[in-house]
């Protein structure tokens, strides 16, 4: 008779008092408590569908809103104009029915060219911002969990031969260029059987030696990119290379990997000492699955944060450049060179600086909210275990 009670209350004990809640459940419930995060996302996803939606109706052979369409005769008129239908063709009144933003200098619809740059700013902040957290993730992670690997001087000697030649050969001179890469390919051969310890004996010993690590390496290539200011960096290289939307994506995206290289490093630094990581090893996991199976998806929170946050940056950026006239060229219309563009007319149609400008502001506002709402969903020290 006394046995049951007994079996009753393990019972309870070993019995869950709680359930237990998902991590995406508490980081949810994290963000949906920071009703500024919330109005940023709202404001992102209606700037998205804006953008869509754009690069629908201002597209084609015979768009919605034709952002090109020059009325000559309807320059400079306020928001909320009526057009003069006596002096336009059938084709060229507004869709609407009504200027809703002005039009600018040329006569050209507002509304219709911010449709259009909506698009190509969000693209360019996306692409510019995939590309540096494709390579800040491949050098944090080589400087995070190889970094207390060395690099040999005849390595060092291999990769200097082989970027000589492709330099030489993108240069047109083409013998030039295949006898240095050839040699490249040969010293990295006779780098990899020098590895062999009865087989190095035919390298000098000084080249066997090794020189500095992957981490040193990397770290310094990231203090001398910041070394440089990058808005600078960036005009210099756009205003060499031909005006294109795709270069100003490279080179954007190719300027700004430094921080994420630094996030995922310092998470790489702490996680490759953690058990489970030395547990991988011990069965014999390789290290591209420790990598990115193991370590890469407990590092990546950092690195959403810091995307969230350099999209609006790129944004900036492109705009910026786009006021200079070193943007994405005509005919397309960016938030940028409509700014650019209305500069000349501030006092005598103040609309066409500021719309573009309001909306660069608010964009990249909803994107830093959001970013600060993610960075709080994130954080491992915020939610209850």
């Amino acid at each position: 008779m006394m046995e049951e009670p007994l079996t009753e209350n393990t019972e309870i004990l070993d019995a869950p008092q709680a359930p237990k809640v998902s991590r995406f459940v508490q980081g949810f419930q994290l963000f949906n408590q920071n009703r500024m995060a919330i109005v940023g996302l709202v404001i992102f996803v209606i700037f998205f569908l804006t953008a869509v939606a754009g690069v629908v109706l201002t597209s084609g052979h015979d768009p919605v809103f034709n952002p090109a369409l020059v009325r000559l005769q309807e320059k400079l008129l306020p928001p909320l104009s009526r057009p003069n239908l006596e002096t336009l063709k059938s084709h060229e009144a507004p869709t609407l029915g009504i200027y809703l933003m002005g039009t600018d200098d040329l006569g050209r619809d507002v509304f219709a060219r911010m449709l259009q740059g909506a698009w190509v700013s969000l693209t360019v902040g996306f692409v510019a911002v995939g590309i540096a957290v494709i390579v800040g993730i491949f050098m944090g992670g080589l400087a995070g969990y190889y970094g207390q690997g060395g690099i040999r001087y005849d390595q060092i000697l291999a990769a200097l031969l082989l970027f000589s030649g492709i330099v030489f050969f993108l240069l047109g001179w083409i013998k030039l260029g295949c006898g240095f890469f050839a040699g490249g390919i040969l010293s990295l051969i006779l780098s990899f059987i020098a590895r062999r310890p009865k087989q190095n004996h035919f390298m000098p010993g000084w080249l066997r030696k090794t020189a500095f690590s992957f981490d040193t390496l990397i770290m310094r290539m990231v203090d001398i990119m910041l070394c440089f200011p990058s808005f600078f960096l960036i005009l210099t290289v756009v205003a060499l290379l031909p005006a294109s939307i795709y270069n100003i994506m490279i080179v954007i995206g190719l300027t700004s990997w430094m921080g994420t290289t630094r996030f995922v490093r310092a998470e790489f630094l702490s996680l490759r000492e953690q058990d489970f990581v030395s547990a991988a090893k011990a069965l014999g996991v390789g290290n591209f699955r420790i990598i990115f199976r193991h370590m890469m998806p407990n590092a990546i929170a950092p690195v959403l944060v810091s995307s969230t946050i350099g999209i609006a940056t790129a944004i900036l950026t492109e705009a910026g450049l786009s006021f200079l006239g070193f943007g994405v060229p005509p005919p397309y219309a960016t938030w940028g060179n409509i700014l650019s563009d209305g500069k000349r007319f501030i006092f005598d149609a103040p609309w066409l600086t500021f719309v573009p400008g309001v909306a660069i502001l608010i964009v990249v506002l909803c994107f830093n909210l959001f970013g600060e709402g993610l960075k709080d969903a994130l954080n491992p020290k915020l939610r209850q275990e």
